[in-house]
């Protein structure tokens, strides 16, 4: 523009200056004459000014008239390929597999409570002790009985050893041992059942039942013991992530009672879809090193079921579609300085996260996509980029 108004300014300069010859610049320059020179200057400088403000208003009219000099302001953005992780969003309950109601396997009266609510206990440690009712005297004098069943048998086989007395008084005495040996194990049994003992290492979160109650196998809660270190989340995830969502796939788990967010793993993935729902289970194990997080803790889930590491995302916004379903976007290309062209590009999307979209083709890496103004332009208009770190 710049050239075009130096050359109608060079051209009006010498058509006014050629009409007298005596007068033109040459005539006057080779007069020497200092003051004829700077006079012929100081007219031309005006002629000069008229002549560039009337054409910034010609220039204006036109472009106020000529619908093409309206280019339209733009922004755009570079396509660079990232990781995108897609995320399956559930929710599931905190559980334990170590979280038990202890039921008495003896009837009688619950004689001695060893512990006591929020104890920590060891496996096979005793909680308490049901009254045997007579029992142990029973079970003591079995052992006598057992001892002198084992004393008759030894003699009764070294003499068998030896050939002396018959076979029958050797087999009598060796059944009369062992039918001794069995009843005095079944007793035991029955006696070390008025022991309660802790099934596996835990905290007893509750004494259900007070000391000097009667309790019946099956029936009496005596305590609830918990053991907060394996703990896990259940859910149910729809049947067609049965392939997507695998063990070992990373998930966020999301707390909003306690505020906290941890990273987890799928631990397990059931094999079985359940036809009333058509969901199959997945178990998901959570860290619990500080003790906070309870079962039945209610749990929001992000589970990774897709990634690609040379994943192109756009906004979802600036995607366009014709009446025939087609997506297409608009980029730019004949790009000098800050003006280019339009083109569009149509495309293929895939999986959503957020505001922003997969392109699994139609675009490339590095090329530059329209961002602001994409829905005002067309495909092969001139546009003017805006360059918005330098913009006020």
């Amino acid at each position: 523009m710049k050239y075009i108004y130096s050359l109608i300014l060079v051209t009006f300069l010498l058509s006014s200056c050629g009409g007298d010859k005596t007068k033109s610049v040459e005539d006057i320059i080779a007069t020497n004459n200092l003051e004829l020179i700077r006079k012929k200057k100081a007219e031309l400088d005006v002629s000069s000014q008229e002549i560039l403000s009337k054409l910034k208003q010609l220039e204006k009219s036109i472009k106020n008239l000529d619908p093409q000099e309206k280019v339209p302001l733009i922004t755009t953005f570079a396509a660079k390929e990232s990781v995108f992780n897609h995320f399956v969003e559930l929710q599931g309950n905190v559980n334990t597999k170590q979280n038990l109601v202890i039921y008495p396997e003896f009837s009688g009266v619950l004689s001695r409570v060893y512990v006591k609510k929020g104890q920590k206990v060891s496996k096979g440690q005793i909680l308490a002790k049901i009254d045997d009712g007579g029992l142990s005297q029973q079970l003591s004098q079995l052992k006598i009985q057992s001892d002198l069943a084992k004393t008759t048998f030894e003699r009764q086989e070294r003499l068998w050893n030896q050939k002396i007395g018959s076979e029958i008084q050797y087999l009598q005495a060796k059944a009369a041992y062992e039918g001794q040996l069995e009843a005095t194990k079944q007793l035991q049994q029955q006696v070390g059942k008025t022991l309660v003992r802790a099934p596996f290492y835990g905290t007893i979160d509750d004494v259900i039942t007070d000391q000097g109650s009667v309790v019946a196998p099956g029936q009496s809660q005596l305590f609830r013991i918990v053991n907060l270190d394996d703990m896990y989340i259940e859910t149910d995830v729809p049947e067609r992530y049965v392939s997507d969502i695998i063990e070992g796939k990373e998930v966020k788990v999301d707390f909003p009672v306690l505020g906290k967010e941890i990273d987890a793993k799928v631990r397990q993935a059931g094999n079985f879809i359940n036809p009333a729902n058509r969901t199959f289970k997945v178990e998901i194990a959570i860290p619990n090193k500080d003790i906070a997080i309870k079962p039945n803790l209610t749990a929001k889930l992000k589970i990774n079921d897709y990634t690609n590491k040379n994943a192109i995302l756009i906004p979802q916004s600036i995607i366009s579609e014709n009446a025939e379903g087609q997506q297409y976007v608009y980029t730019i290309t004949d790009k000098i300085e800050n003006k280019a062209k339009v083109k569009r590009e149509f495309i293929e999307t895939g999986r959503t996260q957020g505001d922003y979209i997969e392109v699994l083709s139609g675009i490339k890496n590095g090329e530059e996509i329209i961002d602001e103004g994409a829905r005002s332009v067309k495909d092969g208009q001139d546009v003017k980029i805006l360059d918005l770190n330098t913009s006020n």
